[in-house]
Order: C-alpha cells, then sequence, then structure tokens
C-alpha cells in the first residue's frame, strides 16, 4: 500500500503539536491530568484556558485558581469519558466564576479530541465549541 507522502507529496507546512504548546497555542495540562487520572497528554486550547482557568492572582479573595480552576474541568471531563465510555469527541459543562461577575457559577460548554499526537501516541485536546 502507498503511503500518504507517496502519493500526495511533500506536505506544504507542517504545525505540531509541540509547537503549539511552545508557542502558546495549546496550554499543556498533562502534569496535572495524571494527577486527575488521564493517562494521554492533554492540552487546552489558549482560548478555553482563558475562559475556564485563567484567574488573576490578585483575585483569590473569590476562592478561585488556576490550579484549582484546571482541576475542576479535568475532573469534569474525567467523570464524563468514563461516563459516556470514551470515544473521538466528548462534549462537557463545566461551571465556573465568570472574571468580573463572581457572585454566581455560570455553566460553560467545552469538547475534547482524542486522537494522535506528533508521535501519533494517543492525547487530547480541549476547545472550545466555537473552535472547531
Amino acid at each position: 500500500m502507498d503511503s500518504m507522502q507517496e502519493i500526495f507529496g511533500d506536505p506544504i507546512s507542517t504545525y505540531s503539536r509541540a509547537q503549539a504548546i511552545a508557542d502558546g497555542a495549546l496550554v499543556d495540562l498533562t502534569p496535572w491530568a495524571r494527577e486527575t487520572g488521564f493517562r494521554f497528554p492533554v492540552a487546552i486550547t489558549r482560548a478555553a484556558w482563558e475562559s475556564f482557568i485563567a484567574w488573576p492572582a490578585e483575585d483569590r479573595q473569590y476562592g478561585q485558581s488556576e490550579r484549582g480552576r484546571a482541576h475542576d474541568v479535568l475532573f469534569v471531563l474525567l467523570c464524563t469519558i468514563r461516563a459516556e465510555q470514551g470515544g473521538e469527541r466528548v462534549d462537557f459543562m463545566v461551571s465556573r466564576i465568570i472574571k468580573g461577575a463572581p457572585e454566581e457559577a455560570k455553566p460553560g460548554a467545552l469538547y475534547t479530541l482524542c486522537g494522535p499526537g506528533d508521535d501519533a501516541a494517543p492525547c487530547i485536546t480541549i476547545l472550545l465549541p466555537e473552535e472547531d
């Protein structure tokens, strides 16, 4: 069987997961994800990070931290994956405090894709619904 490169020729350009993490387009959550129970590397898009995890240190009086918010996202995702028994795409909802409106939690939608990483091993990416 012919390889994709034999059929189509050399790629015009490539952009690896490692490059996306290095330039900040993706934020690597793998160390925290492993603590939560994930076996595969996990990253989140910059936009999803800003919406669901980023939290200014000066607003700690609201009981929020980036580590805690990341744990919430990862834990809800892990529970959803287990309940749905996995799959390439998993949609899930996470309630979080919104910056500027700390008096109540608001639910927000995310989804995750599981697919091959740079070395063809499985990896997970968390995205906002509009990032398809």
